[in-house]
């Protein structure tokens, strides 16, 4: 028993990278955006996370090995290859898509459990969302500021392992029919207002240029190299398959009881609060241990992540010590409180913030695809005909998710 769990504990922590992305993927925005689609739409969106699970796989697969065989990062590859300017540009639209995202996340995570607690206070009102905001970010950044990147793998995988649990089994007490859920899985862009910002918004949550760049970032913060190819492999499938599992998971969840009723997502807690008549109790408890898992284990990369890409971008390793990077841990965690003190809707900057991650995909892509046919940086590691056809695909399909998302926004307004 104890060398299953030793050999365990050596398995999970070789996937640190992975967990990382997961952490980073499935959190608040990806579940509310993912409910949001199933509740309006059943599984007739599901093929978009399948299909973007498979291009994610690939694309981590391809820009980890770019970082292997050569020791650099995506951000320091174009830094040399493409100039300083292309670099920035890159950069200062992934940092502007943090700052988005960052405000939904700690908002639907603040009044989730605000609403969860109501049945454990006395008065019924449950716990102010802005005390909840403030003890999180306390929390998360306390834990940031006294460890280093292996000490954050290690508080992601238990947040990840607990956040799949729980909407597993939670799916499972909630389905009641998987028949009838699987057989509505249909490739279409359905009819409805926003339906293009969802669909843009399920993808740019799981194929958003950030993964990528980060993906080659968390490769040389854990040391690796080119003797690690295979590891790599292993990591990168099991990363996009635990997101399609969990992604899928909630979409059945609502699709299979919130999608025949007429009923819909509109706003964070509206997930807890239709399901909870329809599920129990029980399952509903288990969704929200889902809920708040995967918002504490998003939380963690949304902090880190600026001062990640910073210091790549100087090909610095990561110094959570240093005054800069604490600072602007504590600014994006301020950022946080913002829809709990002046309001807002949460579940809606948590979509257009997944459609706008997409946004700067097309021109990541496009710059790696260039250096994988660069001989004299690969050598025999450039890619061949099919592997460039196959990303040739992938950013046309990106190409026209970002318009789909930027119609999206436009109806939105």
């Amino acid at each position: 028993m104890k060398n299953s769990i030793k050999k365990l504990a050596i398995f999970l922590s070789a996937l640190g990278p992975g967990f990382f992305l997961v952490g980073y993927n499935i959190g608040t925005g990806s579940v509310t955006t993912m409910a949001s689609a199933g509740a309006s739409h059943g599984t007739g969106l599901m093929w978009a996370v399948l299909i973007s699970c498979v291009f994610t796989y690939i694309l981590i697969v391809t820009f980890g090995q770019y970082t292997l065989v050569t020791g650099k990062t995506a951000l320091q590859s174009f830094k040399a290859n493409f100039g300083p300017g292309m670099a920035k540009l890159v950069l200062w639209s992934l940092i502007i898509s943090e700052m988005v995202s960052s405000v939904g996340v700690m908002a639907i995570l603040s009044e989730v459990i605000h609403e969860y607690s109501k049945l454990f206070t006395t008065s019924g009102e449950g716990i102010n969302t802005i005390l909840v905001s403030a003890i999180m970010a306390v929390l998360v950044v306390g834990l940031l500021f006294n460890g280093h990147y292996s000490l954050i793998e290690k508080i992601l995988i238990v947040f990840v392992s607990i956040m799949g649990l729980s909407f597993l089994l939670s799916s499972v007490l909630i389905i009641k029919s998987p028949s009838e859920v699987l057989v509505a899985m249909i490739p279409s862009i359905p009819d409805g207002a926003n339906a293009g910002l969802i669909i843009a918004g399920m993808i740019g949550t799981t194929m958003g240029g950030v993964i990528y760049v980060v993906r080659s970032s968390t490769m040389k913060e854990k040391n690796w190299d080119a003797s690690h190819l295979k590891m790599e492999k292993r990591d990168a499938l099991v990363s996009a398959g635990v997101m399609f599992l969990l992604s899928a998971a909630i979409m059945a969840a609502a699709a299979g009881t919130l999608h025949p009723l007429g009923l819909k997502v509109d706003n964070a807690i509206d997930m807890v609060k239709l399901l909870e008549p329809l599920a129990g109790p029980f399952a509903i408890s288990l969704f929200v241990g889902g809920l708040v898992a995967a918002g504490l284990s998003s939380l963690f990369p949304h902090y880190i992540l600026v001062p990640m890409l910073l210091s790549d971008y100087q090909d610095k390793k990561l110094d959570l010590s240093i005054s800069k990077n604490r600072m602007i841990v504590l600014f994006y965690a301020a950022l946080g409180l913002i829809v709990p003190i002046f309001g807002g809707r949460p579940v809606a900057v948590m979509i257009v913030s997944q459609a706008l991650a997409l946004l700067a995909t097309p021109t990541i892509l496009i710059l790696m695809w260039i250096q994988l046919n660069d001989k004299k940086t690969l050598g025999a590691h450039t890619i061949g005909m099919q592997k460039n056809i196959l990303i040739g695909l992938i950013t046309a399909f990106t190409i026209f998710i970002c318009v789909l998302g930027f119609l999206g926004i436009a109806d939105l307004l």
